[in-house]
């Protein structure tokens, strides 16, 4: 898919979130944010899909993130950025997610990647990628 393609399925101002389709975990963050996004701000695509594997590309990540990706304003955040700023854009209680800035990264992102590799293990995998409610279905990008 040539940038051009990618351009026209990418909604204006919107965010981008990238996910693990097979995570539990990740399936629970994005059904959060769903939940919560009244404004909806926020699209999503897994990992897997081929618009999550061209965006990867796009912004120079690893194949085999182990993250979720926040794409916003053209910039892509990672680890625990991503879901200080998600809480931050959502509002209400969840802006205390912004306090968390005041943790050094360094350590914020240990805390994440040490749930982030085991998170299998303590939330489980699904055999395929989700497939979101049919009220979800249009903000969900998929090619």
């Amino acid at each position: 898919m040539s940038n051009a393609d990618l351009n026209k399925l990418l909604p204006p101002n919107k965010q981008i979130i990238l996910f693990d389709g097979v995570c539990n975990l990740c399936d629970k963050f994005v059904q959060f944010v769903l939940r919560h996004d009244k404004e909806k701000q926020f699209i999503f695509a897994s990992l897997q899909s081929s618009i999550g594997q061209q965006l990867l590309r796009e912004y120079n990540l690893e194949n085999s993130l182990k993250t979720v990706v926040l794409i916003s304003d053209g910039v892509a955040y990672l680890y625990s950025d991503v879901a200080i700023r998600v809480g931050n854009t959502l509002g209400g209680w969840m802006k205390i997610t912004y306090l968390f800035y005041l943790v050094p990264k360094f350590f914020r992102d240990i805390i994440y990647n040490w749930i982030a590799a085991n998170r299998y293990r303590l939330f489980g995998k699904q055999d395929h990628c989700i497939i979101p409610k049919v009220e979800w279905k249009d903000r969900f990008i998929d090619t």
